[in-house]
């Protein structure tokens, strides 16, 4: 805790200074209070529109509480960081052809968590140094905090129709931070909506995830199917996938502020292992240890082998019928896993009677 009066405006400058050297586009500071977006987090579990995301509902109001989880928090510094991976393949390129996966471009490159958490660590220590020790404590994303919420109320942009946060100088390729902290930094101003009359993230989504302004469906949106659900991918969502194997941007692709979308310039973020744009076959061929291997150190590799799998597997059941693909998919008709040997045998079929769709 701190000891000794600081001048906390010079901090927040400070602050500032020190964000941008450590690769942060922008912070902010936001209040504690954000209670009409806890009632919409209310709202939104009892739809059940968390799917099996069981923690969404555990941890409850502590999410929209940050001092619950770090007792003597008043304010939330939040960090912007950009991520889109300059070099990329064309994101509508790699989605028009079949053949390829593709993979949400957040994760293209290393883990963000780790990069993110070390930076914000640095950041406070940095502080710490400079004032003396005060309370603080880290989030990236794993930690139940309503981070575009206190992004919102911390200046950093507006929460969109697709339910991302956008930033007008920035679009919405970033990822975001928080230091939980007791010290009483002035706050900054929240940033005003300008969606306007704009509506094209919602007919964008390919499975109508979006199922009303800032209203997300998790159990019908992509990036939970292909990440977060752990069973079978529901039979009538699969063929709506087509070849996003990790993640889903086409809610963002379509937004007229990613325009204004910044290029990562932490080397981290470049594309690893021609993620970008890789045939479905060949990575359907992996083993278990190549999967480990190639996918170590990034966002994917939580996933794990078999819903790796399961993906490329729905992936292939929509690809243009091939050879390829069938001989692909023969090949792990008799998968160790009962998971990865349903989804094989639906692609089978759709590769059987030439249903794949080919593309988006």
């Amino acid at each position: 805790m701190t000891t000794a009066p600081i001048n906390v405006d010079e901090v927040r400058r400070e602050l500032a200074a020190r964000a941008a050297a450590l690769g942060f586009g922008a912070i902010g500071v936001a209040s504690i209070e954000v209670p009409e977006d806890e009632r919409h987090l209310l709202r939104w579990l009892a739809d059940g529109f968390q799917g099996e995301m069981d923690y969404m509902e555990r941890h409850g109001v502590m999410r929209s509480r940050p001092q619950q989880l770090a007792p003597g928090t008043v304010r939330v510094v939040s960090a912007r960081m950009d991520y889109w991976p300059e070099g990329s393949r064309e994101p509508e390129a790699v989605l028009e052809d079949g053949t390829l996966g593709y993979v949400s471009r957040y994760a293209v490159g290393r883990d963000y968590h780790k990069i993110l958490r070390r930076a914000l660590a640095t950041l406070a220590q940095q502080l710490a140094e400079r004032i003396g020790p005060f309370g603080y404590r880290v989030c990236v994303d794993s930690a139940p905090v309503l981070e575009k919420a206190l992004a919102r109320q911390a200046g950093l942009g507006w929460i969109g129709k697709h339910t991302n946060l956008i930033a007008r100088d920035a679009g919405s390729y970033f990822f975001l931070g928080e230091i939980l902290t007791d010290l009483a930094l002035p706050l900054d101003t929240p940033a005003s909506a300008h969606c306007g009359t704009c509506q094209a993230c919602i007919p964008a989504c390919p499975t109508g995830a979006i199922v009303a302004p800032f209203r997300l469906d998790a159990r019908r949106c992509i990036s939970y199917l292909t990440i977060e659900h752990k069973s079978a991918i529901p039979v009538e969502l699969r063929a709506a996938i087509g070849n996003r194997i990790f993640g889903c941007d086409d809610c963002q692709l379509v937004c007229p502020w990613n325009k204004f979308a910044r290029a990562a310039t932490h080397p981290d973020f470049k594309v690893r292992h021609n993620l970008d744009a890789t045939e479905l076959t060949e990575l359907f061929g992996w083993t278990e240890g190549q999967f480990e291997e190639r996918t170590r150190g990034s966002a994917i590799h939580r996933l794990g082998y078999v819903r790796w799998s399961r993906n490329i597997a729905v992936a292939l059941g929509n690809a243009p019928a091939s050879e390829a693909a069938r001989r692909a998919l023969e090949a792990r008709r008799a998968d160790a896993s009962p998971l990865v040997r349903e989804h094989v045998e639906w692609a089978l079929a759709r590769q059987e009677a030439g249903a794949g769709a080919g593309g988006r």
